[in-house]
């Protein structure tokens, strides 16, 4: 069947070829019915080329569907070859100067913060680097895709609106001329006839309803080919849809992602293709899947050709969009078509036909036709206001289709509102002639259908779906938000009207939401059910900007604003009519004053904390006057009318409300009351709540008697018989036994009087105080910063933002603070400069409760470090404006006064009553502000004026004669040395002070100058009394302090006399100690230090007494005691890789005897330094398994460490380990025997060897087995005893077989004979990854290294050097025997690589730990020392024979220092005679000292090695000079390595081993004559790579980059490897492969073959570090992007400029060349558990 079908194609491709597209165009040019040519044309081809079978077809379908669709209608619209044509129309049409270019997903996007007319104006990257805005505050994001960039639109941009691309040319004339003007006639008719038909016959085919027949496209012959089509939906998840089709199709799992990620993506794909019935049946099966929960999944069975006419449909509509931009003369006729009234009237358009079917059009389609749109309409600036209009009139129903369809909202044709209504031009002449604000708001209403009896707002509980909806909703907001976003700067008399007209609207949904969800106190039990309240704040939320927007609009006019003055209290008396109703009037009196107001408690009735009118009236009512309205024509405003006591009454209540709550008096009205408190004070919700109702307050007040609104407010409060009746507060306070009554009375009192501090103290909103809006926003800014020092970022959160997102904050913010740069971690913080702490003030109405006193406590503080008395006064404050100027008397009046007096009276007799200090320290903050107050008046007092502001004289007077209460006055006087109120002493004498102050200037002002007062006096005095008595309680603490110290000595020199002996003791271990420790201790000073050899320095070995950090008992390490560990993690390692992608060979038979020089992957082992008995740690770890085995039964949560690897924390630090490593004592003391031969050379010793080599080799290829035996038995007799312990067998052998199992990711086996070699292989390893990172920063070799790291080397390197006595010692001996044969070649040993091939200094390690294994059994009286120093030597030559085969020098001219020293006439020689070795094949070098040079630049980090090696093999301490960076650090480490300086030496004493080094190696010519690679020397170091220093170059990398796998389609999480530089589609479906039997993503999958299983990532979308460890372990890290502010930006989510900060990647490079990563990893993910739980994997 395949073959045929096959068959059939090709087939069909001959003659489909055989069309010529000329030809066609040519029969269509003369035809009298163009339409039925070309749909007769269509009818026939279409199906003949798509959808030919089950799987599509792209690039075939494209290429017949260009050769014989899409060419003759080329052909028709050129008149002659498109290959000529279009380039001709190209060039004559201008070059537009609107960029639109299209947004992909992830690119980046730019908007200027300083230019941009609204945050939607934003740049693509290429016109944003040529625009002037670069060098203003700009704001960068990534765009979601679809939107459009900007440049070239002047309506866009308040200066700048060009980039060097678009700039206009000067001779352009301004106005617009009509494009087709540029276009031959003949062209332009062909062109509609063109347009017309293919836009028709797109728009029909794809708003076709029906399955099975087309619109006037007749087939041929039908043939019953289906396919099952299966369609996108937002509420199936992948999983899903991947199970039911698996299921529903039998297809495998991958073809199923596939499938999915399709549908996904394009929003269908044909899943079946057959007859009708086999289609149906898979439909069938997956909606029956799919119905259980929710709507089932969309599937349709269709026609093979609908879908084929379908994808051409989609096709012609992308190849419109492309003809179009080669001129606009053919986009201007596409318009025309498009907008064009068909013969159905309304509606009949097809651009409208599209828009309306939207939404049951699938993702692709409707992504095409939106590309289509902005790409025509929308770049058209005459049909752009064109289709504004039709949008603009089809608004509702496209809203309504919205809110139906379940795709979000970039994805419908709603969305191209903020393409329309952010133009200001459009959006005005929307309002004006579309009515388009009233449109909104109507279509907004009608979705909130839900409405209780008094016509408010209702809404069902929050569910899911619920939520789903009202977001929806929500949009509509944003919409209205986009209309108001431009202010019009003149207005016309149809602007006001309709903007009025809207404004009704407004009022009317917000009269919906006057008074919604209201509240009553729960008394008795808690309430049962929370009620909903979420829905009505977002709600609130979502409209804050636009309730600001429409006063802002008001503001700009007059007439306006008066009548919207007028509107708005219209609608307030209408919600308040009811006002009275049902509420009995009461009259209330107190002082001499009475007022009537009605009985009404807020802890008894229902209350409301929504009241949007009250508060837009607040608003509109300061705007009055702020633009002077109230003063050019009151004559027009109803003040008159308003009655003040029903203005404030709900205001009022709603913060009696928030008072009560914080009494604690609404506790079982559980958490959504607490909620809504908490956002009604809120920064996002706060300013047209909170504020506005404390403005309302002061518009009440400022037109009422104070006493009067004291009294209500008393009422409100339920305080006011408190006030009211004298002796009520004692009788109340002793009557009432419950703690809790007098504790809320307490907390009402409080909270009454802050309200009062409120009501007069906030004055700087523009319009109540005369202030501007910049004092306003200093004045948050320094209030925030009283609280504590805060980033950049915590400010703008704390700070309101307007509609542009802007909070106004960089502008002021030097005036108020100075900023202090980060360091390695943290961020950039503000500081407030201290000048500005005097504008303090305590009582500020936006801080919470917890801010408040953060801030009092930060201040006194701070007042005390500067020496000050720590007294808050309140600050200066602004003048009121004038129509809030009287708002001031409610500090003088006589109710007020009343209510300080009584409170005071309650503080000097304070035991009858029940108060509070924060009572106290309120009214003391009042007193202060009225004194303020008053000396302000005076200040600024003019002649004729009189300061009617008399507050202290009001003080001075005694109380009324029945009760005769002493003054205000005498009263603080007293206070000021009540015994009880040390804390408020200092802002008493403030108070005093200041009045004494105002006494003088009255006194002045009235000119007669008068002695001073004797209140001063007496201040004074009792100041100089205070300062006494402060000295003698300092002077007697100090007394004490001797005292007790003097003890304490005497008691210590008792303790020591006693215990004397033990005392010697400690010092003298001490001294042998240090001495031990000390390098240049006198034992060992003058000599020369020698690391290896038989002139190895002798050092007395210190005694090491080691702590158990489990048990805490002190152990010594010795040979023969219990086995001491420390807690170690080995690890895999490709950190000094020089080639990642080798392939690892089969572990099971892999021999790992060599390294290869480019150390592709090694094993590294480290350790956190802990040390525990090997018991201890046995038994811990097996308490770990048991626990992890009882965690699995109980629920599978992942723990940070994997025990079935044998992981587990250390017990002290929690550092991530795997295995232990054993303590021992120096081990090549236990092995070394006496030394009584002649030392023999090099030459000589290696015979010898090779004579003992040879004799093991005949032992072991003896054949009779008995014979073996008995030589083993002999062997064994020599062989030394092994030294060590049990224990500390078994744990040489624990940590030995970890080494193996992770180095090879194998299964644990003692007995493998490649376990020593892994184990030598990770000493080796490790050390050269410690010289690695002290070379590259700098640093000297020893005497540098954190103590873990120096516990860790010296450990592993005598672990190393003694693991052979727990290996088989046949096996260790046949090791070295190889090892060995690389360097002297025997018969035995043939196929070992050749030189270039090997790592010297893992040879070096192998062969001088496998040693002790051949010398053991050596008689011959050689030291162990000097076959160290001769494999020394010998590894030594190899390595500058290989130096020297590869150094590439390239002969510069730098031969001026051409010495000749002997050693380079040495180097010279000796490379001539590798030259005749070598067979000539080396290049000609005639310079030595190049050689000389590159030979010690090459073979230093080889000799830094070894010299770590034998210092921590043998203990020799390390010579002062190589402990510093000084000069001569190479002669210096080759005396330390017995060495000679002239490294040639030792070829000039051993000359005949050069030829054994090289000879017979024809790998070595093969590398000469160029045909292989070999490593040179010296290796460079790895670093991480290099990352531009601006972000937005990586973003724009990523957004270029596309996912690998499916074809060409934008890779959602783009992640960038910074070990090798890739870059990787993350955390998606498309990218999984399967590694060992899981399937894993993209970064996991990369870390196994970059970093061995552990990868550092740089996700560029989210701007986060990503650091992974094997499957499951990783975690985030911070970037090292930062802002301007010293902040990282993780999800971009602010949008600041990000460059990259240096020293911050240096340590993400650092963690990763210490082999850090994983147990970072470790801490993150035991800090933080939601780390654990993440599917690292799928990432």
């Amino acid at each position: 069947m395949a073959a045929d079908l096959e068959t059939e194609v090709q087939a069909i491709d001959k003659n489909l070829l055989e069309c010529s597209a000329e030809e066609i165009a040519v029969k269509w040019l003369q035809a009298n019915d163009l339409q039925k040519e070309v749909y007769q044309h269509l009818a026939y081809y279409v199906p003949k080329i798509y959808c030919r079978g089950p799987n599509p077809a792209p690039q075939r379908e494209d290429m017949l569907a260009q050769h014989i669709l899409l060419g003759p209608m080329e052909w028709y619209l050129c008149g002659e070859d498109p290959a000529f044509g279009f380039p001709k129309l190209e060039q004559a049409n201008k070059p537009s100067h609107l960029c639109g270019r299209v947004f992909k997903v992830g690119e980046p996007t730019y908007s200027c913060r300083d230019c941009a007319v609204d945050p939607t104006c934003v740049l693509c990257m290429e016109c944003f680097l040529g625009s002037i805005h670069r060098e203003h505050r700009y704001r960068m994001t990534t765009s979601g895709g679809g939107g459009f960039c900007d440049c070239g639109d002047t309506e866009a941009w308040k200066e700048g609106p060009y980039c060097q691309k678009h700039e206009l040319n000067t001779s352009e004339t301004a106005e617009e001329e009509d494009p087709l003007v540029q276009l031959p006639e003949d062209m332009v008719a062909r062109a509609y006839n063109i347009f017309a038909i293919t836009f028709k016959y797109a728009v029909d085919i794809l708003t076709w309803e029906k399955e099975n027949e087309l619109p006037g496209l007749e087939m041929i012959e039908k043939s019953d080919t289906y396919y099952c089509m299966l369609f996108n939906d937002e509420v199936h998840t992948y999983e899903q849809v991947i199970y039911t089709l698996q299921k529903a199709v039998n297809c495998t799992q991958k073809e199923a992602i596939g499938f999915a990620t399709t549908v996904d993506r394009d929003g269908r794909r044909s899943v079946r293709y057959g007859d009708f019935q086999y289609c149906d049946q898979a439909k069938s099966v997956i909606v029956r899947n799919t119905s259980r929960q929710t709507k089932p999944l969309k599937v349709q069975v269709m026609h093979s050709s609908i879908v084929a006419h379908q994808s051409f449909g989609l096709k012609l509509l992308t190849w419109l969009g492309s003809v179009i931009g080669y001129s606009d003369g053919l986009r201007r006729i596409l318009c025309q078509v498009g907008l064009q009234e068909g013969p159905d009237g309304e509606n009949s358009s097809l651009v409208d036909k599209l828009m309306l079917y939207d939404s049951k059009l699938w993702k692709g389609a409707r992504n095409v036709y939106h590309q289509l749109f902005m790409s025509s309409l929308l770049m058209d600036l005459k049909y752009k206001k064109l289709f504004a209009i039709r949008f603009a009139r089809n608004y509702e129903r496209l809203q309504s289709d919205f809110m139906k369809d379940d795709h979000d909202r970039e994805l419908s044709i709603a969305d191209l509102s903020i393409q329309i209504f952010t133009v200001p031009s459009l959006a005005r002449m929307l309002i004006t002639e579309e009515n388009l604000m009233t449109t909104i708001i109507k279509t907004f209403m009608d979705h909130l259908r839900h409405r209780d009896i008094q016509g408010r707002f209702q809404f069902e509980r929050y569910t899911a779906l619920q939520a789903f909806k009202f977001r929806r909703v929500q949009s509509l907001i944003l919409d209205l938000k986009y209309v108001l976003i431009s202010k019009p700067t003149e207005w016309s008399d149809d602007l006001r009207r309709k903007f009025l007209e809207g404004f009704d609207a407004f009022l009317e949904l917000l009269k919906c939401m006057q008074g919604m969800d209201p509240i009553t106190r729960q008394v008795g039990q808690h309430i049962e059910m929370e009620p909903e309240w979420e829905a009505a704040f977002t709600l609130q939320m979502k409209l804050t900007l636009v309730i600001s927007m429409m006063q802002d609009w008001c503001a700009l006019d007059e007439k306006v604003l008066i009548e919207a003055y007028k509107k708005c209290l219209t609608v307030l008396m209408q919600c308040h009519s009811g006002f009275t109703d049902g509420e009995q009037p009461i009259v209330l009196s107190m002082c001499g004053h009475s007022v009537e107001t009605i009985r009404y408690c807020v802890s008894q009735e229902k209350v409301s904390i929504h009241l949007p009118v009250s508060r837009l009236l607040a608003g509109l009512h300061v705007l009055l006057s702020k633009t002077e309205v109230a003063y050019k024509f009151p004559e027009l405003l109803p003040l008159s009318e308003l009655s003040p006591p029903m203005l404030i009454e709900h205001p009022l209540r709603c913060l009696v409300l928030c008072a009560q709550v914080h009494a604690g008096m609404w506790r079982r009205n559980g958490f959504s009351l607490v909620n809504q408190i908490y956002y009604y004070h809120n920064v996002k919700c706060r300013r047209e709540m909170f504020d506005k109702d404390i403005v309302m307050l002061q518009t009440g007040v400022s037109m009422m008697d104070p006493n009067h609104f004291l009294m209500i407010m008393l009422s409100r409060f339920e305080l006011y018989q408190i006030f009211s009746t004298p002796d009520y507060g004692k009788r109340f306070s002793t009557e009432n036994t419950n703690k809790d009554v007098v504790q809320q009375n307490n907390t009402l009192i409080e909270e009454m009087l802050y309200l009062i501090i409120m009501i007069v103290g906030e004055r700087f909103s523009p319009g109540i105080g005369q202030v501007n809006a910049t004092d306003e926003i200093k004045r948050e800014i320094i209030h925030q910063l009283s609280i504590r020092p805060m980033a950049h970022s915590e400010l703008v959160k704390a700070l309101p933002e307007d509609e542009n997102r802007e909070t106004g904050m960089e502008s002021v913010i030097e005036e108020v603070a100075c900023f202090k740069k980060p360091g390695l971690t943290g961020r950039g913080l503000y500081e407030l400069k201290p000048e500005c702490a005097k504008n303090f003030n305590l009582y500020f109405y936006h801080f919470s409760r917890a801010e408040q006193s953060k801030a009092e406590e930060a201040q006194r503080k701070l007042k005390r470090q500067n020496r000050e008395d720590t007294a808050l006064p309140p600050p200066a404050l602004p003048p009121f404006c004038p129509l809030f100027a009287s708002l001031v008397n409610i500090l003088q009046s006589d109710v007020m006064l009343c209510i300080m007096g009584t409170i005071l009276q309650w503080a000097v007799e304070h035991n009858g009553y029940a108060w509070s200090e924060s009572m106290l320290q309120r009214v003391l903050h009042l007193i202060g502000m009225a004194l303020q107050e008053e000396k302000q008046h005076l200040e600024n007092l003019s002649e004729e004026n009189v300061v009617t502001f008399t507050f202290t004289q009001k003080i001075s007077k005694p109380g009324e004669a029945p009760n005769n209460s002493p003054s205000i006055l005498a009263m603080l006087e007293t206070l000021q040395n009540a015994p009880h109120l040390e804390v408020h002493k200092d802002m008493i004498r403030w108070i005093l002070k200041t009045f004494n102050t105002i006494k003088k200037l009255r006194e002045s002002s009235s000119s007669s100058p008068l002695a001073e007062t004797e209140g001063n006096i007496m201040e004074e005095s009792s100041r100089d009394k205070d300062k006494a008595e402060r000295k003698r309680k300092a002077e007697i603490a100090r007394l004490r302090r001797e005292k007790i110290m003097a003890q304490m000595s005497e008691m210590q020199r008792h303790f020591i006399n006693e215990n004397k002996e033990l005392f010697q003791q400690t010092l003298e271990e001490l001294d042998t100690s240090t001495s031990g420790a000390h390098e240049n201790s006198p034992v060992i000073s003058d000599a020369k230090l020698t690391a290896l050899g038989p002139e190895q320095t002798r050092v007395a070995e210190p005694r090491q007494v080691v702590m158990c950090i489990l048990c805490q008992e002190e152990q010594e390490v010795k040979v023969d005691s219990r086995a001491m560990v420390l807690a170690a993690f080995i690890q895999r390692s490709t950190v000094l890789s020089k080639n990642r992608n080798k392939i690892t060979p089969d572990p099971e038979k892999y021999d790992p005897i060599f390294m290869h020089p480019d150390l592709s992957c090694g094993t590294h082992t480290g350790s956190c330094g802990h040390i525990m008995h090997a018991h201890c740690w046995q038994r811990y770890f097996d308490a770990v398994q048991a626990k992890e085995q009882r965690r699995q039964q109980r629920l599978r949560v992942h723990t940070s460490y994997d025990v079935e690897n044998g992981e587990f924390l250390c017990p002290l630090c929690e550092c991530l380990s795997n295995t232990v490593i054993p303590l021992l004592p120096p081990p090549r003391v236990l092995f070394n025997r006496l030394d009584f031969s002649g030392r023999p050379n090099l030459t000589q010793w290696i015979k010898t060897l090779s004579q003992q080599v040879k004799a093991l080799h005949l032992l072991r290829n003896e054949d009779c087995a008995s014979k073996f035996e008995e030589i083993c038995l002999f062997s064994c007799i020599f062989c030394f005893r092994n030294p060590y312990s049990e224990s500390i067998k078994e744990m040489l052998t624990t940590f030995g077989t970890a080494t193996y199992k992770v180095g090879l990711k194998v299964h644990p086996n003692e007995e493998d004979p490649r376990v020593p070699i892994m184990c030598w292989g990770s000493c080796a390893y490790t050390i050269q990854t410690i010289e690695r990172i002290l070379a590259d920063e700098d640093k000297p070799l020893f005497g540098h290294l954190p103590c873990r790291q120096d516990d860790c080397l010296t450990s592993l390197t005598r672990f190393a050097a003694a693991h052979w006595t727990v290996s088989s010692l046949s096996a260790v001996q046949g090791h070295f025997c190889t090892l060995l044969a690389s360097l002297v070649p025997n018969e035995k040993n043939g196929n070992l690589p050749c030189i270039l091939d090997i790592d010297m200094f893992h040879l070096l390690v192998s062969l001088v730990l496998s040693f002790p294994a051949i010398h053991c059994q050596d008689f011959s009286g050689v030291s162990l020392g000097t076959g160290d120093l001769h494999l020394f030597h010998l590894v030594t030559m190899a390595h500058i024979v290989q130096i020297l085969l590869t150094s590439s020098t390239e002969e510069n001219g730098m031969d001026q220092e051409n010495t000749n020293s002997e050693e380079e006439v040495a180097v010279l020689t000796l490379y001539k005679f590798l030259c005749q070795c070598t067979g000539s094949a080396l290049k000609e070098i005639s310079s030595g000292w190049h050689l000389w040079r590159n030979l010690k630049a090459g073979i230093m980090p080889f000799l830094r090695c070894s010299a770590l090696f034998f210092h921590y093999l043998n203990g020799v301490p390390a010579p002062s000079e190589i402990q510093v960076n000084g000069a001569n650090q190479f002669e210096h480490l080759c005396s330390y390595l017995s060495l000679p300086n002239n490294l040639t030496c030792l070829f000039q004493e051993n000359s005949e081993i050069l030829n054994t080094l090289i000879e017979s190696n024809n790998e070595v010519k093969r590398y000469l004559e160029g045909k292989r690679h070999a490593i040179s020397y010296a290796r460079e170091s790895n670093k991480l790579i290099d990352l531009p220093d601006d972000y937005s170059c990586l973003i724009n990398q990523a957004s270029n980059f596309s996912c690998p796998k499916s074809g060409g389609d934008k890779s959602r999480a783009p992640t960038l490897c910074l070990v090798c530089g890739t870059m990787l589609c993350s955390q998606s479906y498309c990218c999984q492969t399967e590694l060992e039997g899981e399937d894993v993503g993209a970064c996991t999958a990369h870390t196994y073959t970059c970093g061995s299983g552990v990868g550092i990532f740089l996700r560029v979308r989210e701007c986060q570090v990503l650091f992974l460890a094997g499957k499951t372990k990783g975690c985030f890290y911070p970037p090292p992007y930062l802002d301007d502010y010293g902040e990282t930006d993780q999800g971009l989510r602010r949008g600041n400029p990000l460059h990259l900060c240096k020293e911050r990647f240096k340590k993400i490079q650092k963690l990763w060349q210490q082999h850090s990563i994983t147990e970072e990893i470790g801490h993150a993910q035991e800090a933080n558990q939601t780390l654990v739980g993440i599917d690292w994997q799928h990432l």
